[in-house]
C-alpha cells in the first residue's frame, strides 16, 4: 500500500522522544539519512528538552510527550523512552495521525504490532522499528553467501554475541519496565538478524544458565530452520571479551564455511569462492542505512526495507524463546 507521503521539497521535522543516550546516539546518524531534517526534542522536562535543543541544534523543545505529539511543528515521532512506555505513546502518535518510529525492543508483547499497524495502514502512516542489525553490511553479506550456495547447503551457524555489560542499576534491571531479561534489550538484535539471513526458522529454544537476578544476563538459543541448518547463538553481558567486543563467528557448509567477526569487521569465506572481505566499515553498525531508508520512504510513501510485519515476527520468536525456558 501507499503512505502518506512528505515529498522531496518539505523538511522532515522529526521529533525524539526521551532525551536520553539514545537520542543523543541517533542525533548525527539522523541527519546522515535526509539533508533537509528538522531535529526537535521533547522530554519529562522542558530544561532538559531545551539543552538538547541547543547542544544538537535543534528547531523546537517540548516538556512534554504529549506536547510534542499534538504539535503543528511535527511530522514524525521516534520513541526512545524505556519497553514499558512504548506501546501508550505509540498510540497517541498514530491517533494524532503523526509517522512513527519506535526504538528497539519495540513492545512488551507482539499483539501490539496488529493493533498498531491496523491503525497505521488505515491512516496512511509510516509505522517503523529502528532495528539497525537488518541494515548492517555483515547481514546482506551472510544472505548472498547462503542464497548463492557460497558454501554448499548451510549446515550449522555458530554465532558468538557475547560481552561485557556492566550493570548500570537503571530501568533495565525492573522487570515492569524492560519486560525481559538481556535478550529483549540487546539480543533481540541478533534474533532479527538470524530471521533475515536466508533461512527460515521453524522453531527456536532457550537454555539460560544459572543467574542471580530475575532478568537473565546469558542466554543461549538454538533453532532449527526448514532448510535443515541448525543455529546457535549465544548471547550474554556477563562474558570477558577481547578488545571490548572482538568475537569469531562460523557457519559451516557442506562445501566450505564462513569465518567473521561477529561485529562485521571482517569476512572470510572458504567454498566454491575464497576472499576476505571487509564489508562497508563505515555502516558497520547499520544505523546510517536504516535511517536513511526510512526518510526516503518517508519521502516516497513507500514502506521500508525492513517493515513492522518483520519486526512483529522477531518479537513473536522472542516470545517463543522465554515461552521454552519455562519447561
Amino acid at each position: 500500500m501507499g503512505y502518506n507521503a512528505i515529498g522531496d521539497d518539505a523538511p522532515i521535522r522529526l521529533v525524539f522522544l526521551g532525551c536520553g543516550d539514545v537520542t543523543k546516539k541517533h542525533v548525527g546518524r539522523a541527519r546522515y539519512g535526509d539533508k533537509n531534517l528538522e531535529l526537535s526534542f521533547a522530554s519529562r522536562t522542558l530544561a532538559k528538552a531545551e539543552s538538547y535543543k541547543q547542544k544538537h541544534k535543534g528547531t523546537h523543545a517540548f516538556g512534554s510527550y504529549d506536547e510534542a505529539i499534538s504539535s503543528e511543528n511535527v511530522d514524525v515521532v521516534m520513541i526512545n523512552t524505556p519497553p514499558n512506555s512504548h506501546y501508550d505513546l505509540a498510540k497517541k502518535v498514530l491517533d494524532a495521525g503523526k509517522h512513527l518510529i519506535v526504538e528497539k525492543p519495540p513492545f512488551l508483547t507482539s499483539d501490539r504490532f496488529d493493533e498498531l499497524g491496523a491503525i497505521a495502514d488505515g491512516k496512511g502512516l509510516q509505522f517503523m522499528v529502528a532495528e539497525n542489525y537488518f541494515y548492517k553490511p555483515l547481514r546482506y553479506k551472510i544472505e548472498e553467501v547462503i542464497k548463492e550456495g557460497l558454501i554448499g547447503d548451510p549446515l550449522f551457524v555458530q554465532i558468538n554475541a557475547t560481552k561485557t555489560q556492566k550493570s548500570k542499576g537503571d530501568w533495565r534491571e525492573d522487570k515492569s519496565v524492560s519486560g525481559y531479561g538481556a535478550l529483549f534489550e540487546g539480543g533481540i538484535h541478533w534474533i532479527s538478524f538470524i530471521n533475515n539471513m536466508g533461512l527460515q526458522i521453524k522453531e527456536a529454544k532457550g537454555f539460560i544458565p544459572k543467574q542471580e537476578s530475575e532478568l537473565e544476563r546469558s542466554i543461549q538459543v538454538t533453532a532449527e530452520t526448514e532448510e535443515g541448518a541448525v543455529i546457535n547463538l549465544i548471547y550474554s553481558w556477563e562474558v570477558s571479551t577481547i578488545a571490548k567486543g572482538l568475537r569469531i563467528s562460523k557457519i559451516y557448509g557442506r562445501e566450505g564455511s564462513t569465518t567473521f567477526e561477529t561485529n562485521g569487521v571482517m569476512l572470510y569465506l572458504r567454498g566454491k569462492k575464497s576472499r576476505l572481505s571487509f564489508p562497508r566499515l563505515s555502516h558497520i553498525a547499520g544505523y546510517k542505512p536504516m535511517f536513511k531508508d526510512f526518510f526516503v520512504s518517508l519521502r516516497t510513501g513507500k514502506q521500508p526495507s525492513f517493515n513492522y510485519h518483520m519486526a512483529k515476527k522477531d518479537l513473536v520468536l522472542i516470545e517463543q524463546i522465554y515461552a521454552s525456558t519455562k519447561n
